[in-house]
């Protein structure tokens, strides 16, 4: 059964890996399903829905739905938009013109592999979390 939406995330980073870890957390109701956007499924769940992400190290996340997909600082709204108080709160992020979220998007994706490190500095994933991870 498809998830009512999908993080597509670059499995590679350390700061995407948290921020899944971190949802996944707060998720109680489980419905996100989580990919990475350099696997299989990732791949193949942008192109059906026309998505372009960068090849080896992706520069986005990515949040989609059976019809929809959000990319950079929308697909952060959409992730808060779906999760319960207080997190829900970061839709207030809407407010803020969309080239300013994706500018702001755009520096802290260049710096998060020097800042947050790779995926090989982060604990394994629990049994949990892995039953969520597709493809």
């Amino acid at each position: 059964m498809r998830p009512d939406a999908i993080i597509l995330f670059d499995g590679d980073c350390g700061l995407c890996n948290g921020v899944v870890r971190f949802v996944a957390a707060r998720d109680r109701a489980g419905r996100f399903g989580f990919a990475s956007l350099q696997g299989e499924f990732g791949r193949s769940e942008c192109a059906r829905l026309g998505v372009e992400v960068a090849e080896g190290r992706p520069d986005t996340m990515v949040v989609t739905t059976e019809r929809h997909a959000w990319i950079r600082s929308d697909a952060v709204i959409e992730v808060a938009r779906r999760l319960p108080w207080p997190w829900r709160a970061g839709m207030a992020l809407r407010a803020v013109p969309a080239p300013l979220r994706d500018a702001a998007y755009r520096w802290v994706s260049r710096n998060r592999i020097r800042w947050f490190g790779t995926a090989d500095r982060c604990a394994a994933p629990t049994d949990a979390m892995r039953m969520r991870m597709l493809g």
